[in-house]
């Protein structure tokens, strides 16, 4: 019982510090961000001051079993609310040492059920879901599942799970396997997100592999990814790879 209201108090104590660190502008200008089908519930409160209430507030739950930091980024994750969808991707992230195999459902899970937006999407996945791949690659053919789902956030996060890892130079093969079975989806959010995912892996370590990829599929890629995918190469490659 002592758990459950310590729990409902760690709850209390962050949302009420997100009430207290509202900003107006913040709230009225967000909206632009967002297209009109996204899922958007707002404080209004600035990404970095909760990435610090999320830091500050975590030194008191640390400690805790990691089972029961999840039990509470699920509540966060249900609100509805943006700023507490990042202090749940904060505290998931926060417990990387102890990702299990077991702990990919509750990542997939948050994403159907909860994620309703690209920085929802983008912030669980460039983090959390990323690192816990790069621990354990054999979950990697999971993505490529997600490719075929009718939720936008479960395809684009196919591609945005990959961006660190790209940028590092890992998984080529089945970053190029999803950039393949999410080529001609119509929805944009996609569309930029496995084009950011393509420019990621180009930036560094591959930018040879992307442009041949480019080039062999440009005439049926969308524009919008195809910009994303090139977006980093030199001028030269990049009047090529725009060239009809």
């Amino acid at each position: 019982m002592s758990t459950t209201k310590t729990n409902k108090a760690i709850l209390e104590h962050i949302r009420q510090e997100l009430k207290n660190a509202v900003d107006e502008k913040t709230l009225h200008s967000a909206a632009r961000f967002f297209k009109e089908n996204e899922k958007i519930t707002l404080y209004g409160v600035k990404t970095a001051l909760v990435q610090k209430i999320a830091k500050e507030i975590f030194q008191e739950i640390k400690d805790k079993p990691k089972q029961e930091i999840f039990d509470l980024c699920e509540e966060f994750w249900r609100s509805g609310y943006m700023e507490e969808s990042f202090v749940a991707c904060n505290w998931s992230y926060a417990v990387r040492k102890k990702y299990e195999p077991a702990d990919f459902e509750v990542f997939e899970r948050w994403i159907q059920n909860y994620v309703g937006n690209w920085a929802s999407c983008d912030t669980l996945c460039n983090h959390t879901v990323s690192e816990f791949l790069e621990v354990y690659p054999q979950f990697l053919p999971k993505l490529v599942v997600w490719t075929k789902s009718e939720n936008r956030w479960m395809r684009r996060a196919a591609a945005v799970s990959l961006i660190i890892p790209a940028r590092k130079g890992l998984f080529l093969d089945v970053i190029f396997e999803i950039a393949t079975a999410l080529l001609t989806d119509k929805d944009d959010l996609v569309q930029k997100g496995y084009g950011w995912m393509l420019k990621a892996a180009s930036e560094v370590h591959h930018q040879k592999e992307v442009f041949d990829f480019v080039i062999r599929y440009k005439a049926v890629m969308p524009r919008t990814a195809l910009r994303y995918a090139i977006e980093k190469m030199p001028p030269e490659l990049k009047m090529q790879a725009m060239s009809k």
